[in-house]
């Protein structure tokens, strides 16, 4: 016998249906939980290079552009980045006045050094990398304010701004061709020291270019040497230190030899904030520390004034 459904029941108006179980369904996934973090993996946002910059004092995220307009300085703490030779004599002087010198003058391997890499492959390698420079120094005549000059311009991204022989005969041109023609020299330092792979031929470069200036001199002609991070070893013990006029950026490392190197000889503890130009603006090794954002026109204060003294009368 078929089984009857089971009948409706009634009270009143109203009729009341017979309690029926819905089926069972699958369990939904808790809301929001990601498959990834269950795995032990976590999704990275990518940011796209050459957008973003993080500074590395203030930890503050700089959008690229605005560090490029900002002459490679943190708005947020005024930290200041490393900058290319080009771009820092685009930014002080005046537009298509700088006539480039020895532009094709090149580094080659007189000793045939070799090591782990010889220095022919690593001089390949940099030029490559940077299709503007063919050494760690560009030289030339340009114009800051009203005043024509020789302007030396070192690029630590090269070999570590190392002073080899080309580096030394480029600025020593320089110098000499001012001399001749009665202009202010202007060179801005950023160097590990002497080039280790020329031996003694990058040991020269010092007295070379020490030589010239005091020429220089002689004829009464300023010369600025404007420091940055970091100018240390060979060409601090040379042409960066003997400057009528010493300026350096806030912050750089200026010295000869390392801390580590000096604690080890000295054997002793050194001062809090040693090799930084405020401790040597303190101890009189620097005339004063001016921002990359000001150099341009303090140059023009300062040339303004060299430039009245040497066409001042000799007295005696």
């Amino acid at each position: 016998m078929a089984k009857q459904p089971p009948k409706r029941r009634t009270i009143g108006f109203e009729s009341i249906e017979p309690a029926i179980t819905p089926p069972l369904l699958p369990p939904k996934p808790a809301f929001g939980r990601n498959p990834s973090f269950e795995s032990g993996k976590t999704r990275k946002k990518e940011i796209p290079e050459g957008l973003w910059t993080k500074c590395p004092s203030c930890e503050a995220m700089i959008f690229d552009k605005e560090l490029d307009e900002n002459l490679k300085v943190c708005p947020k703490c005024d930290h200041h980045f490393s900058i290319g030779a080009r771009e820092r004599i685009h930014s002080l002087v005046e537009t298509c006045s700088f006539e480039e010198m020895d532009a094709q003058m090149e580094a080659v391997d007189i000793l045939g050094f070799t090591g782990a890499v010889s220095y022919r492959s690593k001089l390949e390698a940099y030029r490559k990398k940077s299709a503007t420079l063919k050494d760690a120094v560009v030289t030339g005549i340009g114009t800051i304010g009203t005043h024509r000059l020789g302007l030396g311009v070192m690029d630590f991204s090269f070999l570590g701004g190392s002073m080899g022989s080309v580096v030394g005969e480029k600025l020593t041109r320089l110098i000499e061709k001012c001399t001749h023609k009665s202009l202010p020299v202007i060179i801005i330092s950023t160097s590990g020291g002497a080039r280790m792979y020329e031996g003694m031929f990058s040991l020269m470069q010092m007295a070379k270019t020490c030589g010239a200036l005091a020429h220089h001199a002689e004829q009464r002609l300023p010369y600025i040497s404007i420091l940055t991070h970091p100018t240390t070893a060979g060409v601090m013990a040379s042409y960066a230190s003997v400057g009528d006029l010493i300026l350096a950026e806030p912050k750089a490392m200026i010295g000869f030899a390392g801390p580590r190197v000096i604690k080890d000889t000295t054997q002793a503890e050194l001062p809090p904030g040693f090799q930084t130009t405020e401790f040597l603006l303190d101890r009189g090794l620097i005339d004063a520390i001016v921002p990359r954002l000001e150099m341009k026109t303090r140059l023009v204060s300062y040339l303004d004034f060299l430039m009245t003294r040497k066409n001042a009368p000799k007295v005696g």
